[in-house]
């Protein structure tokens, strides 16, 4: 019995060396695709545009999730991206709405960004709060939280806010960047007045003085 009779229909019809040459194919686009992915997921990426680096960026480098006693970071693709592959790519998906505003120049401006902050804000709190904070829970998981080790406000809120079905960004909104003047019954604005120092570390303008 020859090889070519064992072989399945479908690849005697096209032949052995375009199969193969398929298969290679496959991988190299998977493999490029999944490269550009994670390319796109990194922090410098985030910040390659001056929008970014300029505005936000800046205030959350004031915060605990870029400095902190462990050294543990949460990145910008951290809180905005979710790991899952599916999430991810419908996440990556509506980026490209991202991608055509930079090129309108929407926000290229600190006074076009401060005019848009609100409604930036509130696009972001409502797709959060669609996909259950889905983001936060790249590092923060409930089911592991020990309340003995939280403040006494932290403790008591945390369980009552799980029971009420409320998730993470509906308390947490000012946790990364100055908040919007809107109300809100927890957390403070954070004026973010901060210089940044070897355009890493944010130092106080106290400080510098």
């Amino acid at each position: 019995m020859s090889f070519e009779k064992c072989m399945p229909a479908w690849l005697q019809r096209v032949g052995l060396v375009t199969a193969l040459l398929i298969f290679i194919g496959g991988i190299v686009f998977w493999g490029g695709f999944n490269w550009a992915l994670e390319e796109t997921n990194k922090e410098s990426f985030c910040i390659s545009c001056h929008e970014m680096k300029e505005n936000v960026f800046r205030e959350y480098q004031n915060t605990i999730h870029y400095t902190n006693r462990t050294g543990v970071r949460a990145t910008c693709p951290d809180c905005h991206v979710p790991k899952e592959w599916g999430p991810k790519i419908i996440r990556k998906i509506q980026a490209s709405n991202e991608v055509w505003h930079k090129l309108l120049g929407s926000i290229d401006t600190p006074e076009k960004f401060n005019a848009k902050r609100d409604q930036l804000a509130q696009n972001e709190w409502k797709r959060m709060k669609a996909n259950n904070s889905q983001e936060c829970r790249n590092c923060h998981n409930f089911d592991y939280m020990d309340y003995t080790e939280q403040g006494a406000r932290a403790a008591r809120t945390h369980p009552a806010a799980f029971d009420e079905g409320k998730t993470c960004i509906d308390c947490h909104k000012g946790v990364a960047h100055r908040l919007p003047r809107i109300d809100q019954h927890i957390g403070q604005q954070n004026e973010g007045a901060i210089e940044i120092s070897h355009g890493e570390k944010p130092q106080a303008k106290a400080e510098a003085k």
